[in-house]
């Protein structure tokens, strides 16, 4: 593991954490988060409640700004974007075997992605409206989820809801399998939004492309509250401050 931002983030190339992965969906409940600059904002500023994030078993870097000012540190992070892990998860032999609940999407967009993953055992778990933490919906939706057969559970319900989801699983009595928060992954995989092109990831311009093309939605996220990862990685790693 490598701390970096009072996270220990997964060591490892990608066929080594997708086999990790592989290996916790057989194995006892766990789950895994994939912090991003929005994220570590959130997690650090106190929006975030710290051992959603701190039980979570795995924590795999899904952002190229973060593992670019731990680099100067002299850190490396393992960069495996969420929607990555799930694409391989999807199309590699070590899921020939599991069964992979999906929850988040709406049943139009399972049906597609059941559609591109005519080989995969595939289950829809409803995400009612109205998932809001502590409400007798949330209460309902976490004990159907946790009862529901699967080894791994896509939980896309955006950041935080997604990963409060996961702990509250555990919570309930959850035995097995691995739930994996994931966010937009299968409305990338079913085409419902598009990925950056390879060009902007390798510039690692993947935020910039998120916000041209969503704008209003993506413009707090990236220009207002954003930036603030910089006074923080100051703070934190190189002042040693908090």
């Amino acid at each position: 593991m490598t701390r970096f931002m009072t996270l220990d983030f997964a060591d490892g190339d990608r066929p080594d954490l997708l086999g990790r992965v592989a290996a916790m969906a057989r194995g006892p409940y766990g789950y895994v988060v994939t912090p991003n600059v929005d994220h570590v904002i959130k997690l650090m500023d106190g929006r975030v409640e710290a051992d959603v994030y701190g039980d979570a078993d795995l924590k795999i870097c899904d952002s190229r700004i973060l593992a670019h000012l731990a680099r100067l540190r002299g850190k490396a992070l393992a960069v495996y974007p969420g929607s990555d892990l799930t694409a391989d998860l999807l199309a590699s032999p070590l899921a020939s075997d599991l069964t992979v609940g999906v929850f988040g999407p709406d049943r139009a967009a399972f049906d597609d992605l059941a559609a591109r993953y005519p080989g995969r055992r595939l289950t829809f778990i409803d995400a009612p409206m109205g998932l809001t933490p502590g409400t007798g919906v949330w209460v309902g939706a976490v004990d159907d989820a946790a009862r529901a057969e699967w080894d791994v559970l896509l939980a896309c319900v955006s950041f935080p809801k997604q990963e409060r989801f996961a702990h509250a699983l555990r919570a309930a009595g959850r035995q097995t399998g691995v739930t994996l928060c994931v966010g937009a992954s299968v409305d990338f995989l079913t085409g419902r939004q598009q990925r950056a092109p390879r060009l902007y990831q390798a510039l690692s311009l993947e935020w910039l492309h998120r916000l041209m093309t969503q704008p209003r939605r993506m413009f707090r996220r990236y220009v207002i509250e954003g930036p603030a990862i910089f006074g923080l990685f100051i703070r934190h790693e190189v002042l040693g401050q908090g």
